[in-house]
Order: structure tokens, then sequence, then C-alpha cells
């Protein structure tokens, strides 16, 4: 691996992670804050890995994520981000990432994770296994959800309104609209608030 695109919307965390890259042996190491950006580059510069957060203004890194293993199957996927794994770690492995490091974890967590792909295997952290009643079930109806109805549920808590969702999502309104009536029908919520805190209490 020579090229790398670091795709987070953070300034301070892609010059951090733009040195590591340049100290492992990058020769080509290349960023973008948003989607649309990171889309160009990847086109132009097939890039041998791209370390990807999941959230970058309002943006959704797991449809990234799709459309690179669609697109460039051949190209290693490292999910950064400050999002829970014990969420979003399966997806992004049933995605085709082929690792997967929490922002919360020390940076040699991803200087091996780097490692690892470079090397030609993949890098993805132990899960916890002991949850409570309540994580139990909450944990059972964050995995019926969809890969979109979490993105959207994500975007929801964040505060974003369902026009803003739509165009970031190349959606309709009244597609997120209906989306969003399943999602409080599946997690047996009434208000946007309750939906809100369901976010919190699950890191999302």
């Amino acid at each position: 691996m020579k090229d790398v695109l670091i795709v987070d919307d953070h300034p301070v965390i892609r010059g951090a992670l733009r040195l590591i890259c340049q100290n492992e042996g990058f020769t080509g190491v290349r960023d973008a804050s948003g989607v649309a950006d990171a889309r160009a580059l990847i086109k132009e510069k097939a890039p041998d890995l791209v370390i990807l957060d999941l959230v970058m203004n309002g943006f959704d890194g797991m449809d990234l994520l799709v459309w690179i293993m669609t697109q460039f199957p051949e190209c290693g996927v490292l999910v950064f981000t400050s999002q829970d794994a014990q969420h979003f770690c399966n997806r992004c492995i049933s995605a085709g990432a082929r690792g997967f490091v929490t922002k919360k974890s020390d940076l040699k967590e991803l200087i091996k994770a780097i490692h690892a792909l470079k090397s030609g295997y993949s890098y993805f952290p132990q899960m916890p296994v002991r949850l409570d009643f309540q994580q139990r079930t909450e944990q059972q109806t964050l995995e019926s959800l969809s890969t979109r109805e979490l993105s959207i549920l994500r975007m929801l808590a964040m505060g974003m309104r369902g026009k803003d969702i739509a165009e970031a999502l190349f959606l309709s309104p009244k597609t997120v609209s209906t989306y969003k009536t399943r999602l409080l029908e599946k997690l047996g919520l009434k208000t946007l608030v309750g939906l809100s805190d369901f976010a919190k209490r699950n890191h999302l």
C-alpha cells in the first residue's frame, strides 16, 4: 500500500492522521472533509487505503463505505470513528470494511490496524458480551434496523431537519418522513426527544 485517503470532517484529526500515515511509509497521502470530495478523489486516485469516519457534517459514512466497496472492491477501508463499535462494527464488516477502530482508543490501536491492513489482514475490536437486560433489549432492537434506518436515526438525534436529511442522503422529504414514523414505531417511542435520548443512551 502506497496511497491513502483520509476522510474526516475535523481538520485536526485529518492533520494527525496525515502525520501518522507519512510516518508509516505512505507516499501519497490525501484527505477529504466530506463525501463528495472523497468520491472525486477515489475516482481520480484509486487509493490503496481509505481511513473513513462514519459521521461528517451530517453526511453518512456508511453510504460512502458501501459505494467504495461496490466501485473499488480492492480498496482497503479502515473505519476510524467515534461511533460505538457495539452497534456499528458488524455493519461495517458486512459492508466490506477491513478494519474498525474507535476514536476513544489509543492511537497505537490505529497504527496496529494500519499495519494489519498493509500486511493483508483485517483488524476489528473484541466486542463486549456482558449486557444488562435493557442493553440487551435495545441492542436487539438496533440490530433489527436497516443501515439506512440507523443512519436516519442518528441524523434525527443530531437535530437535523427532515429536509436536510433528504438532501444529504439523496432521498425525498416524504421518504424521510416515512422512515421517521417507522423508527418511532420500531423503537416504541412517541417523540423525537425520546428518539434523541435513545440514541444518546446507545452512543449513536
